[in-house]
């Protein structure tokens, strides 16, 4: 099938080589100008690298909207547009173009997590699986008819960076399958049940910052959602950032004041955490590892060589 990509980031990068792999005819490639936001500086596999090696014509855009990438889309001729972590929405005349129209793959079990960081989100919310969807793309963000659609198990004690990788891997069998179904005319798209449909923004630094009111199990998945290499989750202490490296929830219930830096527990030392952490019912955050401002990465145990004082929201 002849075809054009809109991608970017490493998630564009397998969709991209599974096209080409499949032999596809692959007529333009537009992908995003490399970015120094945190979260796009990595998983940063390049898209124009990888089309400029196959020879493949490719444009750098922001955003889609203009008239020279309108008349380089409709000079191509492609039979279907297939898209993966392109960062801005595309318009109707750009995706419903081609006469298949135009293939999203989205990283979340559509209609649940739509737009930025699904993974993250869903680690956050404790999602028991997540997945790939490939789905026809339509006027709102996310929300067209699904082609494929494939889940993997979330495990107790794994990361964003595990889920990402785990994911990743389902671009290119899904994208495979879902342009096999629409070139044989054999697709029955399923329509998504908006009433299950929620919508993230983009993660931000304030996202990452830790609120010691939250349960230990919840600060515990915050942690492992942000693990390396995303910005880790964080706390100031003693007017300093502080990045939670390693952490889980402690095995004993320890009353107090959220926040509160207590006492050793096993090779990790633990924080006071929970809505009513005054009452002494539930367990804290076993801080494990951690890395100061400054970039050295230690065991807890080390840093925090006495207890008392607090981790907190704030420098002062």
């Amino acid at each position: 099938m002849r075809v054009a990509m809109f991608g970017y980031q490493t998630w564009g990068h397998r969709t991209l080589r599974a096209l080409i792999d499949a032999g596809h005819e692959v007529a333009l490639v537009v992908t995003h100008p490399k970015s120094g936001h945190a979260y796009e500086k990595i998983w940063s596999d390049s898209i124009a690298d990888l089309a400029q090696a196959h020879g493949i014509r490719t444009l750098l855009r922001t955003r889609p909207g203009d008239a020279e990438l309108l008349a380089e889309l409709k000079a191509a001729g492609p039979d279907l547009i297939v898209a993966n972590n392109w960062r801005t929405w595309l318009p109707p005349e750009i995706f419903s173009l081609p006469r298949h129209g135009t293939l999203n793959v989205h990283d979340s079990l559509l209609p649940a997590y739509a737009g930025f960081s699904p993974l993250i989100w869903a680690l956050l919310n404790g999602e028991p699986e997540v997945g790939v969807t490939a789905h026809l793309m339509n006027a709102e963000l996310d929300a067209g008819d699904i082609v494929v659609q494939r889940a993997v198990p979330v495990g107790p004690r794994d990361t964003t960076t595990d889920l990402f990788h785990r994911t990743v891997d389902l671009i290119a069998p899904v994208t495979t399958e879902a342009i096999e179904l629409i070139g044989t005319g054999r697709v029955v798209p399923v329509v998504q049940d908006r009433s299950k449909a929620s919508f993230f923004h983009k993660r931000a630094a304030r996202d990452s910052l830790i609120d010691w009111t939250w349960p230990a199990e919840d600060i515990d998945r915050l942690v492992r959602a942000q693990s390396d290499p995303y910005p880790s989750a964080f706390a100031y202490h003693r007017g300093e950032p502080l990045r939670i490296v390693r952490a889980s929830v402690s095995a004993g219930n320890y009353g107090g004041t959220p926040g509160r830096i207590f006492i050793g527990e096993g090779a990790g030392v633990v924080v006071v955490a929970g809505p009513e952490a005054r009452r002494g019912h539930s367990p804290g955050l076993l801080v494990e590892r951690v890395r100061t401002a400054d970039g050295t990465e230690l065991a807890a145990a080390d840093h925090f060589t006495t207890m008392g004082g607090y981790l907190t929201d704030r420098p002062s």
